[in-house]
This record gives C-alpha cells, structure tokens and sequence, in this order.
C-alpha cells in the first residue's frame, strides 16, 4: 500500500511517516526530492527557496512532477509512506492506483505553532501571525503552485493528531490494520486477463497491415496461441516476405482489395494451426482474439469445434460474425 500523507505544518505529518517506517514502511518525502534538486543547482536549502523549486518544477515539467518521481522509487509487494504532498495533480496521479490512500493530519494551532517552536528549524514560525502567513503561501489558486487546502479536502482520512505519540501510534496501527486488505490492486477477470495476454501475443506479429493476436483457452488453461505473419519458413512479411502487402503499403491497391493472393496468415489461423501441429484438439475451446475473425478465420473456428470467440475490436467486415452466428457459435465483444 502507498499512504500519502499531508497536512498543516506542525500537525505531525514526520511524526506519522516515523511511526510508518517503523512498520517498514518506506518513506518517500517530495521535499526530499526538492531538497536534491536545490543541492544540485548547489542553492541553500529553506523553506522558501523549497516552495520556489517545487512551484518551477510544477511550471517546466506538469503539477504531478514530484508524484510521478515518487512512483519511480515504488518496487510491487512493498509498503511506502509518501510525504509532503501539496499539489492536487499530485493527489490526483495517486489516485489511478487502488493500493492509495491519502491521509490528512491535523492538529489545533496553538498545539502546531508549539511544536514548530520546540523543533526550532530555521525560518519556521515562532508566533501565529507568521504560521498564518506561511500557511496562506501554500493556498495558491495557481495549478502548479502549492494548494494545500485543496489537497486536504482529497483526503479520504482526517488523522487528529492533539494527544500523545503513543495515541497516535495506536491510531496509525488501526489505519494499517483497516487498510491493508482493502488497498489491493484487484485482479482482472478471466476474460480480460486472457485479452491483455493475446495483447502481448500480437507483439510478436511480422505482418505490415494491423498486428492481432490469438489465444486459444479450454478450462482457464491457454493451449495455444498465434500472431499474424507469414507462413514458418518463409520471410517475414516485414522484410518483403509478401508481395500483396508490400504492393499495398507502396500504394498500388486499397486496403480490403486482393489482386493478387496475401501470403500472411492470421492470428485465429495461426493459433489452430499451432494447435492441430502439437496434437492439442481444440473442441470445445474458446478463443481470444484482438478483432473479430475474418470469414476464412470463422470458416476455420467452426470447423476446429470452437465453441466461443471474445474479442476486442470489431472488424470492419462482418461476413465472419454472421458466419458464426449462423453456426452457433457465441460471440463476445469485451467492453
């Protein structure tokens, strides 16, 4: 799970991200990552000079920067604490994923301009007018500025923070135990799943016209696949293997003509092929595939005893839909 953490200074957003990483949490701090740049550009490190860099960051390279910077550091299976989060850009990048959620800590004025003081960090405030001034430096309506009163209302958690660091361990405990099931990134069903397979499939296509890929699944087990290309052994349609696609691609017919035969296969063909070539029977078996099936691709999936066809993307030629329509066999188009 990633927690984004923000709040007012002095609510306690460090002494959360503290008691995080003592749960192994790791900890991504977006002024860390300001912090760095200053010291690239060898510039003295303030608060100042931190909101100045952030807001140019913003400017030159998109308000969700430092979260998309954040997101580099994250390995799958571990758990992080991201902090000092100010940009709604920011919150809403985060947000694409189900494993995040942002927390805002707040605690009461009187109690946050004592901790600053007791901290005693160079240009922090010591009286409220100056935290109220600092603070109202943060609410910029700029959409690559800080803005962090919009942030907090993002939040999905509001953390009081006004009692003792054993209390708010207590209540950092309960967020983590309430959470932890909950921020999974869900699986993808079967029929998506076997899609976005068949997707990497036709990475794999030599042909010059659109790429596709098939799979060929009985019982949630995959027994065969297959790409569009040209037959084994002869070269591939990308390296001039094909006369009609190559003719075609130099702009001597339109798409959907055939003068002359096409030496490519298709995903669908190339998949019963592979089947029938490695003894695999594929009655009863559904097939997964990128765009609807052409008719000679439909002739072949009625006779090879396919029962079903998922696919992505409707051709434009329906002459092979109707024919597995007349042949009863079902059609799906995934949503």
């Amino acid at each position: 799970m990633i927690i984004g953490v923000t709040g007012l200074n002095g609510a306690g957003k460090d002494a959360v991200a503290a008691l995080l990483k003592a749960m192994n949490f790791y900890h991504v701090s977006f002024s860390d990552l300001l912090r760095k740049e200053l010291e690239q550009r060898k510039q003295k490190i303030t608060r100042d000079a931190l909101i100045k860099i952030g807001n140019e960051l913003r400017e030159k390279d998109g308000a969700d920067v430092l979260a998309r910077k954040a997101l580099e550091t994250v390995k799958d299976g571990e758990n992080y604490v991201f902090t000092s989060i100010r940009n709604p850009q920011e919150v809403r990048l985060l947000q694409h994923r189900k494993d995040f959620l942002l927390i805002n800590v707040v605690a009461p004025e009187k109690m946050r301009l004592q901790r600053l003081t007791e901290r005693n960090r160079e240009n922090d405030p010591t009286t409220l007018a100056e935290l109220r001034k600092k603070e109202n430096e943060e609410k910029s309506g700029n959409p690559h500025a800080q803005q962090l009163h919009t942030v907090a209302k993002m939040a999905k958690i509001t953390l009081v923070n006004d009692r003792t660091i054993e209390k708010l361990q207590e209540k950092i405990e309960r967020l983590v135990s309430d959470y932890l099931y909950k921020l999974h990134e869900t699986r993808p069903d079967w029929d998506h799943y076997f899609m976005n397979i068949a997707e990497q499939v036709k990475l794999r296509a030599t042909c010059l016209s659109a790429r596709k890929g098939a799979l060929i699944v009985r019982d949630k087990m995959i027994i065969s696949t297959g790409y569009n290309g040209t037959p084994k052994g002869i070269g591939h349609c990308v390296d001039g293997g094909c006369r009609r696609c190559t003719a075609r691609h130099l702009g001597k017919f339109k798409s959907g003509s055939y003068p002359e035969p096409c030496t490519c296969c298709h995903s669908e063909e190339n998949a019963i092929a592979q089947a029938a070539y490695n003894g695999v029977s594929t009655r009863d078996s559904i097939i997964y595939t990128t765009f609807t099936p052409c008719v000679n691709c439909a002739k072949m999936i009625i006779n090879a005893g396919i029962k079903e066809v998922v696919c992505k993307v409707v051709y434009p030629d329906d002459e092979g839909t109707k024919l597995l329509e007349k042949a009863g066999v079902k059609l799906r188009v995934l949503g």
